[in-house]
């Protein structure tokens, strides 16, 4: 499984699917608290940059998952 440097306490769980290697699950809400007190961000521009640095980036069948709760 691949990690995100700096946000091991975001991992909420393993994502484990049919036929797919097991993913590392974070929540995204705890992945902003953490880039706003960690690097100053305000909780839009830690989206932003989750969105463009993590969210979108493919690195293989071991990418991520990140979750958004309801």
């Amino acid at each position: 499984m691949l990690l995100a440097d700096g946000l091991e306490d975001a991992i909420i769980g393993v994502c484990r699917t049919a036929g797919q290697e097991d993913r590392v699950a974070y929540d995204v809400d705890k992945c902003i608290a953490i880039l706003v007190e960690r690097d100053g961000m305000e909780p839009y521009e830690a989206r932003e940059c989750l969105e463009a640095n993590s969210f979108c980036a493919f690195v293989g069948d071991r990418t991520p998952v990140w979750i958004e709760t309801l």
